[in-house]
């Protein structure tokens, strides 16, 4: 099968036997904007709804809008900037780039976005402002027993990708500063020092807090990463191996207990980011966030009521951070207390039929509407 028989032959084919009222995109990844026309094209009374998960429209970088050549956060896209991101690639081609996919979106009726932050990025780039509306992701909440009692709250935990997006390093970099402080502050007591897991020394309790720190790395696809981030991910991980463990990828099913084994939830991504899940789920269970100060982020976890925020991209502003959450039992408590309520699936899928029926709206009376997702 070649790619054009994809749209002119199987995928039509698929619309002509389902015939649905509306078709709702999730994403065109692997697949085109091109899907978007042949909706319209073979369904033209069929309504189009379209999320918007990341940037990949706008950023041809993974959509991560980062720059290429030092990491910097992007704040707009232009035919220019992205020709310096991609030297080989001329400015007239993102041009074109630019208007062929605008040019599907404007066959689209309504888009949704899970962040105010992502909502507005899109109608700079040209999104009508009326054509495009928030709507957060709805979860399902785990059952959940009380929390077992501790004397402090000083257990990190990460939750993602293994990967320099993801900010894995900076948070590395972060405990690399706080355990060389630990253990200058615990000069002269080493003898008070027992053995701990591996063979590795461990505090005696008695040391300064940030000795105390530790952090549980959960995350995977490490082995996807270039060779020099693996070394420098393996370096730091020397570094840290008083306070940091790497525990790797986990099951989605053990997530809340993991969670739950942690006291904070750390998400050190140097990107926007959009609706980060995990911050949703460590809501879920519980636990406050310290995150970096940009996007959907800083968006999701409002500073100093549930999380802390700190400067993207700056181990020692989130080891700032760090100090400030562990500090006192009752800085947890306190944050803690102000998670919000989480956005319910059962609220989003009752939203999303009325936003179908509102698509719809023109069929004939009576008939029952069939959404394609």
């Amino acid at each position: 099968m070649t790619g054009k028989d994809f749209y002119t032959k199987h995928f039509r084919n698929f619309l002509l036997a389902i015939r649905p009222d509306v078709v709702h995109f999730q994403h065109t990844l692997f697949l085109g904007y091109d899907l978007i026309r042949e909706v319209a094209n073979t369904l033209p009374d069929a309504g189009i709804l379209y999320t918007l998960h990341e940037y990949l429209p706008i950023c041809a970088r993974e959509g991560q809008m980062v720059r290429t050549a030092n990491n910097e956060l992007c704040e707009e896209e232009s035919p220019q900037r992205c020709h310096g991101c991609f030297p080989h690639v001329s400015p007239q081609a993102f041009f074109l780039r630019k208007r062929f996919i605008q040019s599907q979106f404007a066959l689209v009726d309504l888009f949704l976005a899970p962040s105010h932050f992502l909502m507005q990025r899109y109608i700079e780039w040209g999104i009508p402002a009326e054509k495009i509306r928030f709507q957060d992701y709805g979860r399902i909440s785990p059952a959940l027993g009380p929390d077992r009692p501790r004397k402090d709250r000083k257990r990190l935990g990460f939750f993602g990708q293994l990967s320099g997006y993801k900010g894995v390093d900076v948070l590395l970099e972060a405990m690399r500063l706080l355990e060389v402080e630990g253990l200058q502050s615990s000069a002269g007591n080493e003898a008070e020092a027992g053995t701990g897991k591996n063979g590795h020394p461990q505090s005696s309790g008695r040391d300064g807090h940030a000795q105390r720190v530790t952090l549980k790395v959960h995350g995977a696809n490490l082995d996807l990463q270039d060779g020099e981030f693996k070394r420098m991910f393996a370096n730091l991980l020397e570094e840290t191996r008083r306070s940091v463990t790497l525990v790797g990828k986990y099951q989605p099913e053990k997530l809340s207990q993991l969670m739950r084994d942690v006291d904070w939830v750390v998400v050190p991504s140097i990107w926007w980011e959009n609706s980060p899940l995990v911050i949703q789920e460590a809501f879920m269970n519980g636990r406050p966030v310290i995150c970096s100060n940009v996007g959907g982020m800083a968006e999701k976890v409002a500073d100093g009521v549930n999380g802390l925020h700190f400067r993207v991209g700056d181990p020692t502003s989130l080891a700032d951070a760090i100090r400030k959450a562990v500090q006192l039992p009752a800085t947890w408590e306190q944050m803690r207390e102000g998670i919000p309520r989480i956005y319910r699936l059962n609220d989003q899928v009752s939203e999303l039929v009325g936003l179908y029926r509102r698509l719809s709206a023109g069929r004939p009376a009576g008939s029952q509407v069939s959404a394609l997702v």
